[in-house]
């Protein structure tokens, strides 16, 4: 009876933890964090660095989310919204080939995402081929968002791309 009695405890113990293990959003710390949201976090930290001219800390945060995003690309490849996110840090570090080759990667997985259409929109700004940014902007014409709107103010030449 003794030994009944501690394995049902043991055992109830053990559902107990994987009953609050599978309501956990991993926001308790940075290792129980996804390697994509770790990454996200950074970049938004980052684009806050872009606005208050602190280029140097935003860039250190984008090599950060850039090298996160390649370990999440190798677990769970072919994710669109990761490959956004790779395209658009390897534009903000400069390297718009690459930058370009990721954005082009997600569009074959999702030819209507949003994010990767302004993107690369703004990639072609900054590479001067406004033709292809504008048909990055047609693509978004109808989707009634920001994106949209900021492609098509850097397009026009009224708001300014930081790549």
């Amino acid at each position: 009876m003794k030994y009944l009695t501690i394995a049902i405890f043991l055992i109830s113990q053990l559902f107990v933890q994987n009953l609050f293990a599978a309501g956990s959003d991993g926001s308790s710390g940075g290792k129980d964090k996804s390697e994509y949201k770790q990454a996200v976090n950074l970049i938004k930290s980052a684009k806050k660095y872009e606005k208050k001219e602190k280029i140097e800390k935003a860039q250190k945060r984008y090599a950060r989310a850039y090298k996160l995003l390649i370990k999440s690309n190798k677990k769970k490849p072919n994710n669109a919204d990761t490959l956004n996110y790779l395209g658009f840090t390897s534009r903000k570090l400069g390297d718009f080939e690459n930058g370009e080759k990721f954005y082009l990667e997600g569009l074959a997985i999702d030819p209507k995402h949003v994010g990767i259409n302004e993107y690369l929109g703004e990639l072609y700004v900054a590479t001067n081929r406004m033709n292809l940014a504008r048909e990055r902007l047609e693509v978004l014409m109808g989707c009634n968002c920001e994106e949209y709107n900021e492609l098509k103010e850097i397009i026009d030449g009224t708001k300014k791309s930081k790549y």
